[in-house]
């Protein structure tokens, strides 16, 4: 496997984990999402707690991932934001199911790193040989 794979494969495992977070599914015949973020949400206090850990850990792969200081401060805003929003009762809730932080995690993420893929220099791998049919090295 080359790095361009893993990272392929771990922008797909932190997509699926957003989008599970928060948009599993639709409520019928509105544009609104619930995802788990939401079920657990309910919880007081603790569902709030609870649902920041697969955040934090997506900020964790983020810099794992070589983004950037401000995505990462955009990132820890935002899961801060979220949990600190939802603990608040009925309201919180309501909150959760239209900002959906993961998701916009994800999105900077994603952001971040195809600004870093397009600004990267490609790096030469050819190798120079020497010709036999000029020996001479010092021609």
């Amino acid at each position: 496997m080359n790095i361009e794979t893993n990272i392929d494969f771990e922008l797909d495992r932190l997509r699926r984990l957003a989008w599970r977070m928060d948009a599993i599914f639709q409520i019928p015949r509105t544009p609104i999402k619930i995802g788990l973020d939401n079920i657990v949400g309910f919880i007081p206090v603790a569902g709030d707690l609870l649902t920041a850990l697969p955040g934090l850990w997506m900020i964790n792969q983020a810099r794992k991932l070589g983004a950037s200081p401000g995505t990462l401060a955009y990132m820890v805003l935002n899961t801060v934001f979220d949990t600190a929003i939802g603990m608040i009762p009925i309201f919180g809730d309501l909150f959760d199911m239209f900002y959906c932080a993961n998701i916009r995690n994800f999105k900077a993420l994603e952001r971040n790193l195809n600004k870093k893929a397009a600004r990267a220099k490609p790096v030469r791998t050819t190798i120079r040989t020497v010709a036999w049919s000029n020996p001479n090295l010092l021609a």
